[in-house]
C-alpha cells in the first residue's frame, strides 16, 4: 500500500509540475525555458526508488492527456520519454556515486552530465512522435527536440537539487544573513524583471549581472541549499517577468527561440556556478575538519609522531614533531626544525640494522626497527620507530612520517627479567656448584696443611712440601675456573658481542650442571667441530645452562642408569653452528609444546620456574641471528637444537705486527706501583714480583696519587679497578691528565664491574684489564709484556 500511495502522489506532483510549466511559456504555448517536472521526476525516483517510475508514466500521460491534444501514439511516445530519461538519470546518478546532499565537486558534475545526456532520451523519443503524427512538419523536428532537449536538462539542474536538498535536515541557518541576502535577491529581481529596459539595451544587461554575486553569497554562505534555492528564484522570478513582457530576455516577436537560448543560458551558468562553489566550500570545510582531527589526534597520540620533508638531492628535514615525540627527546619544537632526520638518532640497537634504516632514508622506503635517540641531556632513548613514506599526487614521495615508542624502560626491565632468570638458573644449581667448590677446597686446605707439616721437618720435608704445594695448586686452580663460570654467568654488560667457539661456551655450562645431573642421568659429551660464532659468551651461556636444567628437571632422581642427557655440537647442513641439548625424560604432548616458548607459561611445580626460561632464550639466539628448535614426545625425552650463523666467512681483524725487542738476559729492576684495598692479595702480588723488580704497595689511591704528584717515578701500576675511596677510574683520570705515559703503563685488576659506571669504563678503557684471581704466570707475562713494550718504545 505504501508503495502504491508514493506512485500516486509522485503521478500527481508530476501532474502539478507540468501545469505550472506549461502556463510559464515564453514561446507560443509550449516552450518553457525550465520544465520542472524533469525535475519532479529525477528527484522522485531518487528518494523513493527505481520502483516507483509507474507514478512517473501515469502523471505524463495524465498531464498531455489534459493540456495537449486528442489521444494519439504520440502521446504514448511522450509519456515513455519521460519516464525513461527519469529512470536512466537515476541509474547514470548512481554509477556516478551521486550523493543527494551536493556536499562535493563531483556530486555536481554528476548532475550536470545526467541533466544533459539523460533529457535526450524525452526530447527524442517526444519530437519524433510528433513528427510520426504530423503534429510537427519534419522540417522542425530539429529545432523541437532541440528546445525540448534544453527545457527538459534545465528542470533538472535547477528543480531537483531544491527537491534533494529539502528533503535532508539542515542545520539552522543565519536568519539575519539569510533574510538580508533574500531581500537583496528579491529587490534586484524586481528591479530587473517588473520593469527593466529595453531589451539589448546596455542598462538591461547590466542589470542581470547583480545577481551573480547575490548567488555567489548565497552559495558560499548557506551551501549547496543556498545555491539551489537561490537558483530557483531566480528562475522563477525571470521565468515570470519574460513570459509577462519584462527584462532584458523578453522580444516582442513571439517566436524567436534565441530569447528562450539567452535566458536558458543565463540560469545554466547561475545554477551551475552556485552549486560547484557551494560544494567546493563544503569539500574544504570537510578537509579542513578532517586536517584538524588529525592534527588533534597526532597532538595528542602518546607515542611519538615525526614528519620530515623530502626533496630531491637532500636529506630529509624535519618540518614537525608531536608533544609526546619532543617530551621523549627533551628539545622543543623551534630546536628540531629543520634538522635532518639522521641527526636524531645515534644508530639502531642492532648492526644489522643500521643498513636497513640508511637504505630506507636512501630510498624513502618503509622501515621497522629499534632505533637509539640522542636526548639532550646526553642519555640515550631506546625507541621502536616505523618509517612510512607518504607519496603525492605525481606518486613521488614528497613525507617521511615517523613514529616512535619509548622501549627504554622496558628493555631495563627486559634485562633484569634476564639477569633474574641466569640467576635462577644457577640458584637450581646451586648445592651441586657449593659441592664442585668443596672438594678442590678441602685438599687445598689439606695440602697446605701437609706443606706446613713438611716445612717442620727440616731440609728433609721439603720433597713433600713442594708436592703438597703442587696439588694445593691444582685446587686453587678448580676453585678458580669455577668461580670464572659464575662471572660468565652473572656478568651484566653480556651483551659484548665478540668471536667465541662453541664447545667453549658449552664446557662451562657443562661444569656446573655436572653434578646435578649425575643422580637424574648419564651426561653423555658428543663434541664435534662447529663454526666459530659470534655473540656474547654470557647470554649464550645462559642458553646452554637453561636447556641443561630444563632437561635434568624432565628426568626423575633415582635411576641415573637408564636415563641420559646427550649434548652434541657440531656443524648442520647450512654450515650453521649446532648445539643439541636432548633427554630421555617425560616429554610433553602437543598442547605443552605449542606454548613452551610462551612468556610465564609453565608445567612445573611453584618454586622450580618462573615460565620465562625458554621464552629468554628464544629471545636471547633470534637476536644472535639463530633459531631454537625443540622435538619431543611424551613419555620418551625432548630435543633442543640451537642453530647459529657462522662466523668463519667474516674477515676477522688482523693485529697490526709489533717490534719485539729481545729480552736481554738480565733485565734491568723497575719500578712497579701495585694499588689494592685487599692488603693481603697486595702483599702476595709483592712477593711474587720483588725478586725481579722493586715493588711499592699502597691499599690506598688517594696514597698512590700523593707519591706521583711527589715527583716518585714508576715504571709500571697494577691497580684494582673497585677501591672504597679513590677507584682504579679515578687514578686512571689523574695518571691521563698529569702523566699520560704513566697512564698507557696501567694495567688494571678486577675483580667484577658491578656498577654502570664501571661497566662504561671497562668497555672505553684500552689498558689490559686482568680477572681476580689471576694466575702468578699470566701475572708476571702481562708484567714482562708492558715492560717490554715501554723498553721498546
Amino acid at each position: 500500500m505504501r508503495g502504491i500511495a508514493e506512485m500516486l502522489a509522485l503521478g500527481a506532483v508530476y501532474f502539478a509540475s507540468c501545469w505550472l510549466g506549461l502556463t510559464q511559456t515564453t514561446i507560443g504555448n509550449a516552450a518553457s525555458p525550465v520544465w520542472p517536472a524533469t525535475g519532479v521526476s529525477l528527484a522522485g525516483l531518487l528518494l523513493l526508488g527505481v520502483s516507483r517510475w509507474p507514478g512517473v508514466f501515469v502523471g505524463a500521460c495524465a498531464s498531455i492527456l489534459w493540456f495537449g491534444p486528442e489521444p494519439s501514439p504520440a502521446t504514448l511516445a511522450m509519456s515513455v520519454g519521460n519516464t525513461l530519461e527519469a529512470v536512466l538519470g537515476v541509474l547514470l546518478l548512481r554509477r556516478l556515486g551521486f550523493s543527494p546532499s551536493l556536499s562535493r565537486t563531483q556530486d555536481v558534475l554528476a548532475l550536470t552530465t545526467a541533466a544533459a545526456t539523460c533529457t535526450l532520451a524525452s526530447a527524442g523519443v517526444g519530437a519524433l512522435g510528433l513528427a510520426l503524427t504530423g503534429k510537427v512538419a519534419w522540417s522542425g523536428f530539429a529545432l523541437t527536440a532541440w528546445v525540448w532537449w534544453l527545457g527538459n536538462a534545465m528542470g533538472a539542474l535547477v528543480v531537483t537539487p531544491v527537491l534533494l536538498l529539502l528533503s535532508r535536515p539542515h542545520l539552522a541557518p543565519r536568519w539575519r544573513e539569510a533574510l538580508l541576502l533574500a531581500g537583496l535577491t528579491l529587490g534586484v529581481l524586481l528591479w530587473v524583471f517588473s520593469s527593466g529596459g529595453e531589451r539589448g539595451s546596455p542598462l538591461a544587461h547590466a542589470q542581470v549581472f547583480l545577481l551573480f554575486p547575490l548567488c555567489v553569497w548565497a552559495a558560499l554562505s548557506f551551501g549547496p541549499p543556498g545555491a539551489a534555492l537561490s537558483t530557483l528564484a531566480i528562475a522563477v522570478a525571470s521565468i515570470w517577468g519574460t513570459a509577462a513582457g519584462h527584462g532584458p530576455f523578453f522580444s516582442r516577436d513571439a517566436g524567436r527561440t534565441v530569447d528562450l537560448l539567452e535566458l536558458q543560458l543565463f540560469l545554466a551558468i547561475i545554477a551551475f556556478t552556485g552549486l560547484v562553489l557551494a560544494a567546493a566550500r563544503a569539500e574544504r570545510k570537510v578537509a579542513r575538519d578532517q586536517l584538524e582531527l588529525l592534527a588533534t589526534a597526532v597532538r595528542s597520540v602518546r607515542e611519538g609522531v615525526l614528519i620530515c620533508e623530502v626533496r630531491p638531492g637532500a636529506e630529509p628535514r624535519l618540518v614537525y614533531a608531536n608533544e609526546s615525540f619532543r617530551a621523549m627527546v627533551g628539545w622543543s619544537q623551534e630546536e628540531l626544525g629543520g634538522r635532518p632526520l639522521g641527526e636524531l638518532w645515534e644508530g639502531c640497537a642492532e648492526p644489522g640494522e643500521q643498513q636497513r634504516l640508511e637504505a630506507a632514508l636512501r630510498e624513502s622506503g618503509l622501515f621497522r626497527g629499534e632505533v637509539v635517540l640522542a636526548h639532550q641531556d646526553g642519555s640515550r632513548v631506546s625507541s621502536e620507530m616505523q618509517l612510512s613514506p607518504v607519496r603525492g599526487v605525481d606518486g613521488q614521495v614528497s613525507y617521511l612520517v615517523a613514529t616512535h615508542r619509548d622501549v627504554t624502560t622496558q628493555k631495563q626491565l627486559q634485562a633484569k627479567l634476564v639477569s633474574a632468570e641466569r640467576i635462577a638458573a644457577v640458584g637450581t644449581l646451586a648445592a651441586g656448584v657449593g659441592h664442585e667448590i668443596n672438594n678442590p677446597l678441602a685438599y687445598l686446605m689439606l695440602s697446605l696443611e701437609g706443606v706446613s707439616q713438611s716445612l717442620a721437618r727440616g731440609p728433609e720435608g721439603l720433597a713433600e712440601a713442594r708436592a703438597g704445594l703442587d696439588s694445593a695448586r691444582e685446587g686453587a686452580e678448580r676453585i678458580r675456573v669455577i668461580v670464572r663460570d659464575l662471572k660468565v654467568f652473572s656478568r651484566q654488560q653480556g651483551e659484548e658481542r665478540a668471536m667465541l667457539d662453541v664447545n667453549e661456551v658449552v664446557v662451562p655450562a657443562l661444569r656446573m650442571a655436572a653434578h646435578a645431573v649425575r643422580p637424574r642421568a648419564r651426561l653423555v659429551e658428543d663434541f664435534g667441530q662447529p663454526p666459530k660464532v659470534l655473540g656474547s659468551e654470557a647470554r649464550l651461556g645462559q642458553v646452554m645452562l637453561n636447556l641443561l636444567v630444563n632437561a635434568l628437571q624432565a628426568i626423575p632422581e633415582g635411576n641415573p642408569e637408564h636415563h641420559e642427557v646427550r649434548v652434541r655440537t657440531g656443524r648442520d647442513d647450512t654450515g650453521r653452528a649446532l648445539v643439541e641439548v636432548s633427554d630421555t625424560g617425560c616429554g610433553m604432548a602437543p598442547p605443552v609444546l605449542a606454548r613452551i616458548f610462551d612468556p610465564f607459561f609453565t608445567t612445573k611445580s611453584w618454586g622450580e620456574g618462573t615460565g620465562l626460561g625458554l621464552a629468554i632464550c628464544q629471545q636471547i639466539i633470534q637476536a644472535h641471528g639463530g633459531e631454537l628448535r625443540v622435538s619431543s614426545e611424551e613419555g620418551k625425552g625432548s630435543s633442543f637444537t640451537v642453530l647459529l650463523p657462522s662466523a668463519e666467512s667474516r674477515p676477522a681483524k688482523t693485529p697490526a705486527p709489533r717490534a719485539v725487542t729481545p729480552v736481554p738476559m738480565l733485565p734491568p729492576r723497575r719500578r712497579i706501583l701495585i694499588i689494592d684495598d685487599e692488603p693481603r692479595l697486595a702483599q702476595s702480588m709483592r712477593m711474587l714480583i720483588e725478586p725481579t723488580h722493586d715493588v711499592f704497595v699502597t691499599t690506598r689511591g688517594a696514597e698512590a696519587l700523593a707519591w706521583v704528584n711527589e715527583g716518585q717515578r714508576f715504571d709500571l701500576v697494577l691497580c684494582d679497578l673497585q677501591m672504597p675511596g679513590t677507584t682504579g677510574m679515578d687514578v686512571y683520570a689523574h695518571l691521563s691528565a698529569h702523566v699520560p705515559e704513566l697512564a698507557e703503563r696501567l694495567v688494571f685488576i678486577s675483580g667484577g664491574a658491578y656498577t654502570q659506571a664501571t661497566r662504561d669504563f671497562v668497555r672505553s678503557v684500552r689498558n689490559r684489564i686482568l680477572e681476580k684471581p689471576v694466575r702468578p704466570d699470566e701475572l708476571l707475562a702481562t708484567i714482562d709484556e708492558a715492560l717490554a713494550t715501554t723498553t721498546a718504545a
